[in-house]
């Protein structure tokens, strides 16, 4: 009797609870199948993988971040790692903070994965597997900016952009960009090419550039482009060769203060990168440096002419003399000799390059 007592208690309790839930509001909870994240399908997939490990690239560059290829470094930073969703970052290095340009590449090359990538000019890699990308430094070969990128966007700049790796060196080239055009500027008053005479002028430790100066008949004298300042200063040397926006970024106007707009190359970049680096990263990974770089390359291409021409005019407006050259004749029988020497193992090639204007 006591145990039937017992479970009518029980269900009496039970069906009050039932009944006080009821009354409340509270209901059984429903399951269902959460809805898939949207997708885009014009959009492309970089990024999109979750298992995409992370890596963080050191980028070197000798000049500051406001100058032309020290902003085309930072754009380069912000699309790699947007399109990577952050799984890849770059650390740029500028402002020669780990060397010259020769000290970044034997880093480079001596492994270890201190410098994973850098913005090179295309003569330093001359005695680096990269002996084509001279062609892009020999004096007045290129007779305007579209000459220029009538090359690096023709089917022969892969060839060079690659060509160290080919012969070993352990880098190959992403993409290319330019930092303007590269003028002459001294300490002392310059009006034209007979001025140069018996001046010292700061050369890299590069035949080409070595080679151009003398035949102009002064002295190449190599200096580090982080000495450049104070061996203007203290009279080392008389002069050197830079294009406009870095000669304002670097202030060297400050120590050097007369510009002859000789334009005697263009300065031809790549941005490399090592191949242990490379090898080290998945498809995915490669592919998103290769499309940042083909973006950066026309951030560059627009970006270098706009303030190449405000630079200038601020020059002028500080005090900067500046000197037009209205005939550039006699600068390139001045340097006929050192062209014809540098471009004889690949004179054919050079001219398919001089035939692009």
């Amino acid at each position: 009797m006591k145990k039937g007592l017992r479970i009518l208690s029980l269900s009496l309790v039970l069906m009050l609870m039932i009944s006080l839930l009821a009354g409340c509001g509270l209901k059984e909870p429903e399951t269902q199948d959460t809805p898939a994240p949207p997708t885009d399908e014009g959009s492309s997939s970089e990024g999109s993988d979750d298992t995409m490990p992370e890596v963080t690239l050191v980028y070197a560059e000798v000049n500051p971040l406001d100058s032309i290829v020290g902003q085309m470094a930072t754009f380069y930073k912000e699309k790699v790692e947007e399109m990577s969703n952050g799984k890849i970052k770059i650390d740029i290095q500028a402002s020669g903070v780990l060397g010259s340009e020769n000290d970044v590449l034997d880093t480079m090359l001596g492994g270890g994965g201190t410098i994973h990538m850098s913005r090179i000019s295309a003569f330093a890699l001359t005695p680096y597997g990269g002996q084509k990308s001279k062609l892009l430094s020999i004096p007045f070969t290129f007779v305007d900016r579209d000459h220029y990128w009538n090359f690096a966007t023709s089917d022969l700049a892969p060839e060079f952009l690659l060509e160290p790796h080919e012969n070993g060196s352990g880098v190959r080239g992403l993409f290319y960009g330019e930092e303007g055009f590269r003028h002459f500027f001294t300490v002392d008053p310059i009006d034209g090419i007979e001025d140069l005479a018996g001046m010292k002028l700061r050369v890299s430790n590069d035949p080409i550039m070595t080679g151009m100066v003398e035949g102009l008949g002064a002295n190449p004298t190599v200096v580090s482009f982080g000495e450049l300042y104070s061996a203007l200063q203290t009279g080392v040397v008389d002069g050197a060769e830079q294009p406009i926006g870095n000669y304002k970024s670097n202030a060297f106007h400050e120590v050097a203060p007369y510009l002859i707009l000789d334009g005697h190359t263009l300065g031809a970049i790549q941005v490399i990168i090592t191949d242990e680096a490379w090898d080290s990263l998945t498809e995915e990974q490669q592919d998103i440096l290769v499309e940042a770089g083909k973006l950066a390359s026309e951030f560059n291409r627009e970006l270098s002419e706009k303030v190449e021409n405000e630079v200038l005019e601020e020059l002028k407006a500080e005090g900067v003399t500046v000197v037009e050259v209205d005939d550039i004749t006699p600068w390139q029988e001045a340097v006929k000799e050192v062209v014809e020497k540098e471009t004889a193992e690949y004179a054919d090639l050079y001219q398919k390059i001089v035939d692009m204007k």
